[in-house]
């Protein structure tokens, strides 16, 4: 054999090996895995993934849409009003809810029925009931509706989740009536915030919200907010829009907010929010320091200077001093000589929202909370226990 024949022998021994080696690797339960196959199996997920067309999180939104919508209802209200000539007439508005238990009772807010003299509820398979407001909460947009006349078989009620365990980024789903006329819609977006805090004219702000990008329109009132598990995480109450219309900043009331509040709106027909009973304006370090300028020392430089105090009041029977004096400071007057409150249950105050916060969020009517205050320069603590707050917008 030459020397040439040799070295070609070798070549195809070492081809031959190499054909070996790879088909043993294939079967080999040792050897890597293949990659994943993209075709059909009959494994059903995969199957039905390939025959319509659907990634896994489609799927996914498309099911907890096929769930839940049976439970969407679509609410109109009627509200009488008075025309500058003393005639009566009814407008109408729509909104959105869904079905909260076996019994049919129906979750929606309180703006959408507010002042109604009529609330009709029609269902997804278009059976209209007549509603009526069984308990409502203003302060947090919620209202409690009991339907006539449908049977029981006819209420899906939704699954509610947990919010305290959001996170932003992860998929929120809206299903509601925007416009009243295009019923259940559904939109998707994320969690874009936890924790947000809205200011309504002539209202107290509401608390803790959950903002979303999934589109919210007028109509979407009262619709569940969801998440990829088809449980609700909220309900959509509000839209930041200087155009009226979606941009991608809504809001809904936290899950945990309606699972506080409705077993107590359906057994009394409304929430007790706890109250303290005083009215008043956040002391600042450059207000604090332009009156020291003007020879005043408050004594703290942060806190909610105590304005006024209700007369009876939670506040006013545990001995909390509200103004005695006016001062100029540029082109305000501002109240002096009231206590400055700058801590409640350690927990530092700024301003006056921020007690109403902690007093929303962490406690309940009947409790005692201490405030640490400065007077007359002074710093002390003052146990408070609170009241039920009055229907008036009082703080």
């Amino acid at each position: 054999m030459t020397r040439r024949d040799a070295i070609w022998a070798l070549l195809v021994l070492v081809v031959a090996v190499g054909a070996v080696l790879w088909a043993t690797s294939q079967t080999d339960p040792n050897s890597d895995p293949a990659p994943p196959s993209t075709s059909s199996s009959s494994n059903g997920s995969s199957a039905n993934s390939a025959s319509n067309g659907l990634l896994p999180w489609e799927q996914q939104v498309s099911q907890v849409y096929q769930d839940v919508q049976p439970s969407v209802v679509n609410i109109t209200s009627t509200v009488i009003t008075q025309t500058f000539f003393g005639q009566q007439q009814a407008q109408e508005g729509t909104g959105s809810g869904f079905v909260y238990d076996d019994e049919g009772r129906i979750i929606t807010n309180h703006h959408v029925v507010q002042n109604a003299s009529q609330i009709e509820v029609t269902f997804p398979d278009g059976l209209i009931a007549t509603a009526d407001v069984i308990g409502t909460d203003p302060l947090n947009d919620l209202a409690v509706l009991d339907v006539d006349g449908i049977p029981a078989d006819q209420f899906h009620p939704v699954e509610m989740g947990d919010s305290d365990r959001l996170i932003p980024g992860q998929l929120a789903i809206a299903i509601g009536n925007p416009f009243g006329q295009f019923e259940r819609t559904i939109t998707t977006g994320v969690i874009s915030a936890l924790d947000r805090t809205i200011s309504r004219e002539g209202q107290r702000p509401i608390f803790g919200l959950i903002q979303t990008d999934a589109s919210i329109n007028r109509g979407n009132s009262g619709g569940p907010l969801l998440n990829s598990q088809g449980e609700v995480i909220g309900i959509t109450t509000a839209i930041y829009s200087p155009s009226g219309g979606s941009v991608g900043i809504g809001f809904a009331i936290p899950a945990n907010t309606v699972a506080k509040e409705v077993p107590v709106l359906i057994d009394r027909g409304r929430y007790p929010h706890p109250w303290v009973g005083i009215s008043g304006y956040p002391l600042t370090p450059g207000l604090a320091e332009r009156l020291r300028q003007s020879g005043i020392n408050l004594g703290a430089d942060h806190g909610a200077i105590i304005a006024d105090v209700t007369p009876g009041g939670p506040a006013d029977q545990a001995g909390l001093q509200g103004a005695t004096d006016l001062r100029v400071v540029g082109n305000r007057q501002i109240p002096i000589g009231g206590d400055i409150i700058t801590a409640i249950d350690g927990v530092e105050v700024t301003s006056l929202e921020d007690i109403i916060r902690y007093l929303e969020t962490e406690t309940e009517v009947g409790q005692t909370v201490t405030l640490t205050v400065v007077r007359n320069g002074d710093p002390l603590t003052v146990d408070v226990t609170l009241g039920e707050r009055p229907p008036v917008q009082q703080q």
